[in-house]
């Protein structure tokens, strides 16, 4: 089991993404802001789960500004737009995967990721 912080502004599928995972044997955390995913992050977790179908660079920079503690990074993306992923892997994700992926094996995906 893993602890998840569960960075996704938009709390409708952030509460879909948070079952998934808890579904899957995972303590899952949503956080809607970068605040509450650093203190999310401070409490102790294994992986960052981080939404980047909007505000992309946005949220690639507060990932970035984050302490992520020795929690790795889990980003997804809108599959139209490859050239967020280009972009998060530059900045230090640890995978990044289409945003259908992680409805399909987010609980695996956190599962692989936590165990290096």
């Amino acid at each position: 089991m893993a602890r998840v912080v569960v960075f996704v502004p938009d709390l409708l599928f952030g509460s879909n993404v948070q079952g998934l995972l808890a579904a899957g044997g995972h303590e899952p955390v949503l956080a809607a802001s970068a605040v509450t995913a650093a203190d999310a992050l401070a409490a102790g977790a294994d992986v960052l789960l981080v939404d980047l179908t909007s505000d992309a660079g946005e949220r690639i920079a507060q990932v970035g500004a984050l302490d992520l503690g020795g929690a790795r990074t889990l980003g997804f993306f809108a599959h139209v737009e490859p050239d967020v992923r280009e972009a998060a892997l530059a900045a230090g994700f640890d995978l990044v995967v289409p945003r259908s992926r992680v409805n399909r094996e987010g609980a695996d995906l956190v599962t692989r990721l936590a165990a290096g």
